[in-house]
């Protein structure tokens, strides 16, 4: 951040001199989005099939986020985003051998994103080929069989067994067990990027990786406090149970350096009455532009008011038999906030005591209250104390382990959570070895293995000789992204799992094989018969899906079958372990994911349809504190920010965004309506108080370097300056485009979550 006083800029209102989407969330505008893409997806009649099943029991759940699916589905039980993965998976578009034959993949690296993953679904699988610099037609049986023989040549623990969160549950189990087989932990996953910190810092604090809400906790809250999340983009369908509470009294209060629509007004597009002749249904009572890190100072300026109320008032604000009975750290905490000074904390976030205590009395009048967030609170270099903070709050007046009260972190990608449950874990300690070697009769390694970061470094210093990626695209998903993939090449095998082409495939390691995979809308039949996945939403439930669409071609498997035909070439025989009796009938499978965890998976089979899905318990929401203490801990502050870097002169920070066209990696447009922009994605984004500070004119071309001194040069040219209602002191970009500014070391400190949400950076005109 610069060091000139940024405490002026405290926006309450839209800065009218600035793009914005001038209408509801949802709406009109949603539908028209859908119209837009089902025509340019070129979507088949079984698109619209789908979608009338999805997210519905004894129906397909949807491949986009993880938000829950409700025993009483709406009429059409998805969101616009939902129906763009949707329609995007089910496109009539094909990628064949004959397009890689004319095209080198030198030649596609010159290739956008989007016009990569528009050539549609693959349909063999494929060999790179070295001399021609193309893929080339393989059998599945050639390709295994290589595969195994490469992975047999290297060492274990020099190879990594990547998940992408798309996979079910059935698919996932055997991933990992493969996995423990061949002798490593190295199970890095999508939620390296994005949630680690709640897995590690929920279960340090509270004794769950996970939150502890369900459903019906948002049908008798009081208040719910975001941070950092936006639903209207990245979790639409949250937004239906968000109305009826704001609609029945409960108050939302937003802290987001961005004003998004999604917290700002929605239009339920399945009302007709509100769609023609109604009004927009307001959802936040305040909401505050906090600055990028600055939740950490935010939510002890609330801490501060509460124990101040509590001061003036013994015994009627805190829950004191709860925070004595129930807690642990409660003295140290409050002596650590009660040295931060009010002019600490208003600088740190950027909003003043006045609209701190605005906050602070909703909490205080608020019988119930659930906490939420998202990547904004997670993916910052001290991620872990913005988490401890919020639950600091919400432990004040009893608000973890009752009904209508809780922490809920909104994950990203539909079975992200599901994969960690079901052992796809680089920490042995989170699966249950002993009784998977019991089993299955092996010894299993021991030793930690190696997340996304830590795989990333043994890449960059060659002791990483192998990447197998289910599904993603994790080259352009990871930071450091240029240094990444200069050293991608030098891996001895690559294996990329995948519906579509994308920029991760067109790097290729000295082996590689690229193997097309059913999506999750797809027909899978298998010796047995038809069969069904199931996946694990955010607020822990489990549900069966089954996919009915006719597949993109007859040369695709399953993923089941794909990670079981890998594991046969590969692995010793073993009698106890049986891929082919496994990969007919999905069932047995699931038979043992109950026997490896009993207590969340008991009778696993007979409930997966249930409606609403089954719920595999939280011991926090019990107050069944599995913490080292055996209670709910409260974090004592030592910072006041959590961005990671100090304030300079001419340094900014970075926030990474989405636009409402994309889905993690995946851009299905280029139109990001609900923050009123659209056309190019290589844009910075910055308020005209900063712009006339440093001497920018809007539609410039400038470049962004990275303001981390670590001896590493990381650029990005041709962006345009464009501006946006953000507080002073940060710039907006795109994400994935904007990480080649994140350093791979600029991570939380305690999870590794590369720290997107905050990257030291400065403008160069």
């Amino acid at each position: 951040m610069s060091d000139h006083d940024q405490d002026d800029h405290l926006p309450t209102e839209h800065d009218a001199q600035t793009p914005e989407y001038k209408h509801s969330t949802g709406g009109w505008g949603s539908l028209k989005s859908l119209t837009r893409i089902f025509g340019k997806e070129a979507s088949t009649p079984e698109a619209l099939r789908t979608l009338e099943r999805q997210n519905k029991p004894e129906g397909v759940m949807c491949t986009s986020c993880a938000w829950a699916k409700p025993a009483k589905p709406h009429l059409a039980e998805f969101c616009e985003n939902g129906a763009k993965a949707t329609l995007w998976e089910l496109t009539s578009r094909r990628c064949t051998p004959e397009f890689f034959a004319e095209h080198t993949l030198e030649e596609l690296r010159d290739w956008h994103d989007y016009d990569l993953e528009q050539q549609g679904r693959l349909t063999h699988p494929l060999r790179y080929d070295a001399d021609s610099d193309k893929y080339v037609a393989v059998s599945w049986e050639e390709a295994f069989a290589a595969i195994g023989a490469e992975l047999r040549n290297l060492d274990p623990k020099s190879t990594v067994f990547y998940s992408s969160g798309h996979a079910g549950l059935e698919a996932s189990f055997l991933y990992g067990l493969f996995a423990r087989l061949y002798g490593h932990n190295n199970l890095p996953q999508s939620s390296n990027m994005c949630h680690e910190t709640t897995s590690v810092g929920l279960n340090e604090i509270i004794g769950t990786p996970v939150g502890t809400c369900v459903l019906d906790d948002f049908e008798e809250c009081d208040a719910i406090f975001f941070f950092g999340q936006n639903p209207g983009s990245n979790s639409p369908r949250f937004l239906h149970p968000l109305k009826r509470a704001v609609e029945r009294g409960c108050k939302v209060v937003t802290f987001n350096p961005v004003r998004e629509r999604g917290l700002i007004e929605f239009v339920d597009p399945q009302n007709l009455l509100q769609m023609t002749v109604g009004t927009p249904t307001k959802i936040s009572t305040e909401y505050f532009q906090v600055r990028p890190g600055g939740d950490i100072s935010a939510l002890i300026g609330m801490i501060k008011l509460v124990l101040d109320a509590e001061d003036q008032a013994p015994g009627t604000v805190l829950d004191r038999a709860f925070i004595d009975d129930e807690t642990g750290g409660f003295n140290e905490m409050r002596e650590a906030v009660a040295a931060i000074s009010w002019d600490e904390i208003e600088h740190a976030s950027g909003l003043t005591r006045e609209m701190l205590g605005r906050a602070a009395d909703i909490y205080m009048q608020s019988e119930k209250v659930i906490g939420i967030y998202g990547m904004g609170l997670t993916q910052h270099v001290h991620g872990f104390q913005n988490l401890g903070m919020l639950v600091n709050l919400l432990l004040l007046r009893g608000n973890i382990g009752r009904p209508g009260a809780g922490i809920s972190p909104v994950r990203g990608h539909s079975n992200v959570q599901g994969q960690r449950t079901v052992g796809i874990a680089e920490k042995p300690k989170l699966v249950p070895i002993e009784k998977l070697e019991e089993m299955f009769d092996f010894t299993s390694p021991r030793d930690e293995g190696m997340n996304a970061v830590a795989a990333c470094e043994g890449l960059l210093e060659g002791s990483v000789k192998a990447m197998i990626l289910m599904g993603g695209n994790l080259v352009r998903a990871l930071p450091d992204r240029e240094r990444i993939e200069e050293a991608w090449s030098s891996l001895d095998l690559t294996v990329y799992v995948g519906t579509k082409l994308n920029r991760t495939h067109l790097k290729p390691g000295k082996s590689c094989y690229l193997l097309p995979c059913l999506g999750r809308l797809d027909e899978d039949i298998q010796a047995s018969g038809p069969q069904s996945i199931s996946i694990e939403c955010s607020l822990s439930h489990i549900y069966g899906s089954i996919g009915k669409a006719k597949p993109a071609s007859e040369h695709l498997k399953s993923e089941v079958a794909i990670v079981a035909g890998m594991a046969k070439a590969t692995l010793d025989h073993n009698p106890k372990v049986r891929w082919d009796e496994w990969t007919a009938d999905y069932s047995l499978i699931r038979d043992l994911v109950e026997q490896s965890y009993p207590d969340d998976f008991r009778d696993y089979n007979g409930r997966m349809f249930e409606p609403g899905g089954f719920y595999r318990g939280n011991s926090a929401r019990e107050r069944n504190w599995q913490t080292e203490s055996g209670k709910a801990e409260f974090t004592a502050p030592t910072v006041l920010s959590a961005i990671g870097a100090e304030e300079a002169e001419g340094r900014l920070t970075l926030i990474t965004l989405r636009s409402n066209d994309q889905f993690n990696t995946t851009i299905y447009g280029f139109s990001d309506r609900l923050r009123g922009l659209s056309g190019s994605r290589d844009v910075i984004l910055i308020n005209r108080e900063e712009m006339a500070r440093l001497d920018l004119e809007e539609g410039q071309e400038v470049a962004l370097v990275s303001d981390l001194d670590d001896g590493v040069e990381r650029r990005i040219t041709g962006l345009t300056v464009t501006p946006f209602d953000l507080p002073n002191g940060c710039i907006g970009g795109y994400y994935p485009e904007m990480n080649v500014l994140v350093p791979l070391s600029y991570h939380d400190k305690k999870s590794q979550t590369p720290a997107s949400k905050g990257a030291p950076v400065r403008i160069e005109a």
